[in-house]
């Protein structure tokens, strides 16, 4: 199968692959084309970056300038859930919505990790989903979102974080610009304090993203009660805690396996039919802070 892919891929062909964090939909990074075609099928809108997938962390000079904090980062997190941005060498104006920078990234899913070297090449690759929602964490969920748009899926099973990778915007002062599968406390104890935000356009940083059909409603373990009892519809509630009465599927007692069912438990909710799901945030802090950034997004303003 990773020959196939891999002739797919030279000849701009589109492959969805796993990774750790979730499956991503993959072109040649080189190709204009190829990468065209990504954003059309996934209906991303074109000034929204892209980030390139390699095998190695030697091959980030390929691709983008070193900085001191960048090759900190890539030599503790890579392979891994980071993504670090760059200013970029050579690198398609396609693939980075026209900035001067680009993000880079070396996963550590072993059927990545061997497409990519049988490639030998950098793999643009958004989440292997259509635009906004939920991201896909098996290759049924690739098949349910994308059918035969794709010319390939393979089949890693289920991701092991479940959610993003961490970007880390290395181009100046370091800051992260969306929080992820590598926790801020475990950055900070490689490169000191950093910040959240930042003006760089990145992956999953706009206001509305990883939403299901049904509508997000924010809670807490107290408030989910009440507040379930007040929205309009069919509801469901994930929380630690019954609430009683309620349509309820239980979250799991950890951040990293609440990561790794999130997404499945929103795609099952509208499965289910629900109208809308009442979910608990949970303390910010670990991967809470990235499943937090997640909830908040998928709750987010709609047309």
């Amino acid at each position: 199968m990773i020959e196939q892919a891999v002739r797919i891929l030279r000849a701009g062909g589109l492959v969805a692959f796993p990774t750790e964090t979730v499956y991503g939909l993959g072109a040649d990074a080189r190709s204009e084309k190829a990468v065209r075609r990504l954003f059309a099928v996934k209906g991303r809108p074109a000034g929204h970056p892209l980030i390139v997938h390699l095998s190695d962390r030697a091959r980030l000079e390929e691709w983008g300038e070193m900085t001191s904090a960048s090759s900190t980062l890539a030599k503790a997190f890579w392979p891994g859930p980071m993504t670090i941005i760059v200013k970029r060498r050579g690198v398609p104006d396609v693939v980075t919505g026209g900035l001067d920078t680009v993000g880079l990234r070396v996963p550590s899913h072993p059927m990545a990790l061997e497409l990519l070297r049988a490639f030998e090449g950098g793999i643009a690759a958004p989440s292997a989903n259509r635009f906004g929602k939920v991201s896909p964490t098996t290759a049924q969920h690739v098949r349910e979102d994308l059918g035969r748009d794709v010319d390939l899926i393979l089949d890693g099973g289920p991701c092991a974080v479940g959610v993003e990778s961490t970007i880390i915007d290395c181009s100046g002062e370091p800051a992260i610009l969306r929080p992820g599968g590598v926790p801020r406390e475990a950055i900070e104890r490689v490169i000191g304090p950093i910040g959240l935000g930042g003006a760089t356009r990145a992956p999953g940083t706009l206001a509305t993203h990883y939403a299901p059909r049904a509508r997000v409603v924010l809670a807490t373990e107290e408030t989910a009660a009440a507040q379930s009892r007040g929205v309009a519809g069919r509801v469901v509630v994930l929380s630690r805690r019954d609430p009683g009465g309620l349509e309820w599927r239980e979250l799991p007692g950890t951040a990293e396996a609440v990561a790794r069912g999130l997404y499945a438990m929103l795609r099952q909710a509208d499965a289910d039919g629900f109208d809308a799901i009442v979910v608990v945030l949970p303390p910010e802090e670990g991967l809470g802070l990235a499943i937090a950034d997640r909830l908040r997004k998928a709750a987010g303003p709609r047309d």
